[in-house]
Parts: C-alpha cells; structure tokens; sequence
C-alpha cells in the first residue's frame, strides 16, 4: 500500500471517529460511504469559497482550520465560525439552497478536509439509508449549535463569554489570530486585548 494510500486510509480512520459523536454508524457503512467522498488539502489563507459563488461542498475537518465570515464595509471581518478538527463548515445556505454564497470560507492553517459535492451526497442518502439518518442528525446538531451561539453571545457578559469561550479552548488564543477571535467572540479588539491581558498576568 502506497504513502498516498496509507494517509487515506488515516484520514478515514479519523472520520468514523468523529462521525459517531452524531449518530452510531458502522465501520461497513463508512466503508461504502468512502467512494462519495473526497480528501481535499489546502495550505493556509486558502478561500474554499468566496461571496458570490456556489457551495458545493459539506466539509469536515479532518486536521487544520478553517473559518467562515462575512466581509462588512462596517465592521470588517465578521467572523460567524471557526472549524476545528472534527467539525462540520460551508456556507449552508448556497450549499442546501444552490445559490450563491453571502459569506467566505477561508483556511486558517494547513488544512485537511474531507468533503462530498452536494450531488453526491443525495446519491448517497438514497443508497445508504444509515447515512441518511446520521446526515440528518449532523444537520439538526449544527443549527442547534448556532442558534445556542447566538443567544449565550446575546445574555452572556463580555468578560464571561471571553472566559468561558478560553477555558474551554485554550489553544485557540495560539491557533486564532486576535483579531479573529474577538470578532468571533462579538467582542471589541481591544476589549479582547484588555481581558487577555488580565488573563496573562493572572497565570
């Protein structure tokens, strides 16, 4: 078996993984899902999508980092995502709805992806009914993240939403450039300067 092949097989590996945190799917199942699937590798600063164009592609990170944000002629870079490893991103509207995309999708680090056009994936909810059912519990789990994102940013206080967001991912304040984070976090960059600061000097 071949270098390319042996890192195949690695990332799928990986994939089943992070599949069963939705829905228990069997090894067999990702076995006749890998022919629907491509690993996609993009270096850092890569656009994978672009306002404008078409989604088609349902990604999941397999190793990297990946954003997605809306350019504003007000606030700049609104920051609505951060994709980790294991983690779902596209821009879900031009991906379910076929039209074009209001926001951008763009490499934070190397990246690793693994992704399926949207016309495979209808192929292969007919064809593989367990992958139906989890494709839907993935759905559901995304919409209720962001909805719970959403209201925790609007009764949350800045300073404990700066604190519980960094206790929970402290590595993301290494991974994340500031900037992006704060506006992530719906907070000013240089409040988010000011907690981190008094983060710093309390450790």
């Amino acid at each position: 078996m071949g270098e390319k092949n042996i890192a195949a097989r690695e990332c799928y590996e990986q994939l089943l993984v992070h599949l069963k945190r939705f829905s228990p799917i069997s090894r067999e199942s990702v076995e006749k899902l890998i022919p629907y699937l491509e690993i996609r590798r993009f270096e850092k600063k890569k656009k994978l999508v672009n306002q404008g164009e078409l989604e088609d592609y349902l990604n999941i990170v397999i190793k990297g980092l990946v954003r997605k944000y809306v350019p504003s002629s007000i606030r700049g870079e609104v920051t609505l995502q951060l994709a980790t490893e294991g983690h779902f991103i596209q821009s879900e509207i031009s991906f379910h709805h076929r039209a074009p995309s209001e926001v951008v999708v763009q490499t934070l680090e190397p990246t690793v992806l693994i992704s399926i056009r949207h016309d495979r994936l209808q192929e292969a909810f007919e064809m593989i009914p367990e992958f139906e059912v989890m494709g839907r519990a993935i759905i559901m789990e995304m919409f209720i993240k962001k909805d719970a994102r959403y209201f925790d940013q609007l009764k949350t206080p800045t300073r404990d939403r700066f604190l519980e967001y960094i206790n929970n991912h402290p590595e993301m304040l290494m991974r994340v450039p500031q900037k992006v984070l704060a506006s992530y976090l719906n907070i000013k960059p240089e409040t988010f300067s000011r907690l981190k600061h008094l983060l710093l000097q309390k450790k």
